[in-house]
């Protein structure tokens, strides 16, 4: 009976780590997302100025006003989903140090 209690905790136990590490993945995710996004104003930035030579700015100004809002609303996106990522992150590996340290004998299975 007391066997059959334990492998009932353990199996709670593993299930409980399966999910912490799925939400892990999830946010490593979201983070390789912010990291992509981040990328995509600097390479727009990275074209404008490489070809500034072929155009006069004060002409295309109408132009230059609303891609420069909208790359910072990407840094700023990206910036917020990095940080919310990094913080989730840190946040269920404490979850898993703590699992690890009320239940030594899973100890070992857990990085």
């Amino acid at each position: 009976m007391i066997e059959d209690i334990d492998k009932a905790d353990s199996t709670v136990v593993m299930d409980e780590i399966q999910l912490i590490l799925a939400e892990k993945r999830t946010y490593l995710s979201v983070l390789r997302t912010g990291i992509a996004i981040l990328a995509l104003p600097l390479s727009v930035m990275s074209v404008l100025v490489a070809t500034s030579r072929l155009y006069d700015v004060v002409n295309v100004l109408h132009f230059l006003i609303p891609l420069g809002i909208l790359n910072l609303a990407l840094v700023g996106l990206s910036i917020y989903l990095i940080v919310r990522a990094i913080m989730r992150i840190h946040f269920y590996d404490r979850l898993l140090y703590q699992i690890k340290l009320k239940k030594s004998e899973l100890a070992d299975l857990i990085e």
